[in-house]
């Protein structure tokens, strides 16, 4: 999907947030912000929002000279996750239905999402995801797809999330033994999206299959992805693609079998979806 005119503002938006997060002085702060406004006045009507935004954090990277503008943020977001894992393997362990749990389970750690319009807490969304309905809910197709295919290809989202992604995985591999699995994560640090150091560090190499896409925006763009990545992308049976950044760069895509994994966290995607913001989304396409 393209970026619309309310993606402008919050792109924007975004610059005053990287500001505060790497703690910039005024005159940083400052340059930083005008820059992207500046930016923001030739932004392309006909690329998704990821591929707006890699141009946008490259530029705030140059400026602040950091390489990884969410370095020590992410480093907290994983230590925040790992502090729910004992009382979520608790909630697995006696679930009814184990797969649906995982698979709650991550969506509700699509909420670590620096660059969203809305903001929500962690801790509140773990309260209430087990009693979430699914907005768009094809759980039931994503159980038939899975038992169907012979691999399956995950595409990860954001740091911290990638602990939940673990919990999703390994419960995954237990129950559908027969699958092979595939994690793929981004070419280089972009906003807080997990990279091939954070998925090491989880162990989740000693899990499944790692891949690093290549790409250098926050959602999987084929078009930018390395050979290796997009010949695995449209081979495997079933593509589970987590969070909006996902979305947006897989709406629409080239192959079918793709099942998003979402919070939604702006009206841009609520629109595209036709849900409301705060919705939690399992949709097949």
């Amino acid at each position: 999907m393209n970026i619309d005119i309310a993606c402008i503002e919050c792109i924007i938006n975004q610059s005053s947030k990287v500001a505060n997060a790497i703690g910039a002085d005024k005159v940083l702060t400052n340059r930083i912000t005008s820059t992207i406004k500046e930016m923001s006045k030739n932004f392309s009507f006909e690329e998704s929002p990821p591929e707006v935004a890699s141009y946008v954090y490259e530029k705030m990277a140059e400026l602040a000279n950091k390489k990884d503008l969410y370095d020590e943020v992410k480093k907290l977001s994983t230590k925040k996750a790992l502090s729910f894992v004992p009382l979520l393997k608790e909630k697995l362990k006696n679930s009814d239905n184990k797969f649906l749990t995982a698979t709650k389970i991550a969506v509700a750690g699509n909420v670590i999402d620096l660059a969203a319009c809305v903001e929500f807490d962690l801790e509140e969304e773990f309260e209430k995801i087990f009693e979430t309905e699914f907005a768009h809910d094809d759980f039931d197709k994503l159980e038939i797809e899975i038992k169907k295919a012979k691999q399956i290809l995950v595409i990860g989202d954001n740091v911290g999330e990638h602990i939940f992604d673990y919990m999703f995985i390994e419960t995954l591999q237990e129950l559908f033994s027969h699958v092979e699995v595939y994690y793929m994560v981004r070419g280089n640090p972009i906003i807080n999206d997990v990279t091939m150091i954070e998925a090491l560090e989880a162990n989740l190499d000693k899990l499944c299959n790692l891949v690093d896409s290549g790409v250098n925006t926050p959602g999987f763009t084929y078009n930018r992805a390395t050979s290796d990545a997009k010949n695995l992308f449209d081979r495997v049976d079933l593509v589970i693609s987590k969070g909006m950044g996902n979305y947006e760069c897989l709406t629409p895509s080239h192959r079918d079998n793709i099942c998003f994994l979402l919070k939604v966290k702006c009206a841009v995607v609520a629109s595209s979806l036709s849900k409301n913001i705060g919705d939690i989304i399992c949709k097949i396409d």
